[in-house]
């Protein structure tokens, strides 16, 4: 399952829906799905050995960040503990970016040196870092109002009104919601 929040570490948190206890980073083959869809490894990248320790890396990073954007939005202190294990996976050197040619001969994005999950581990903590930093972001972080949706998006809309993770799941889902309220109080007795 895919969702673009408008941030990768929202991106990363996106994968584990609680409300339905629906896991998207089942196992090696989830996660390589997953970083690339989110545009951490290029899709031409060869992902070797992703295996059980990386998803496990991953979804303590997932467990950190959302904790401590459930904190922002609670206007709450940040958990001590996911915090310090956000920052110490955010020091590390993200993976380096190299261009290189394809068979037709343009330019296309791959990542040098080799794939290591401390690299990627640190490009999401670190955009998690960035986000919970910056005043201009953290002003549009939102929690989706959809009837038991968990989603965190940034509200990138005109006007800063978005209510839901998408309009086309949730939103959808509430308006169906009123139109079934409107027609089930119109009716007589």
């Amino acid at each position: 399952m895919w969702f673009d929040s408008g941030r990768v570490c929202l991106d990363l948190v996106a994968t584990f829906a609680p409300h339905t206890n629906t896991e998207g980073i089942r196992d090696g083959d989830g996660l390589r799905l997953w970083l690339t869809g989110a545009g951490l490894v290029p899709d031409r990248t060869p992902l070797g050995r992703v295996g059980d320790d990386w998803v496990r890396a991953f979804r303590v990073l997932r467990a950190d960040a959302e904790s401590l954007v459930r904190a922002e939005l609670a206007g709450a202190a940040p958990p001590g503990a996911a915090l310090a294990r956000v920052n110490a996976a955010a020091a590390g050197p993200p993976p380096g970016l190299c261009a290189v040619q394809d068979q037709e001969g343009h330019l296309v994005r791959e990542l040098c040196g080799g794939v290591e999950c401390a690299g990627l581990l640190a490009a999401v903590a670190r955009d998690a870092v960035e986000l919970l930093t910056d005043p201009g972001e953290r002003a549009l972080l939102r929690a989706c109002e959809g009837d038991g949706c968990a989603r965190v998006y940034l509200d990138t809309s005109r006007g800063h009104r978005r209510r839901w993770c998408s309009s086309e799941l949730c939103g959808n889902r509430e308006r169906v919601a009123r139109h079934r309220r409107r027609v089930l109080e119109s009716r007589p007795g």
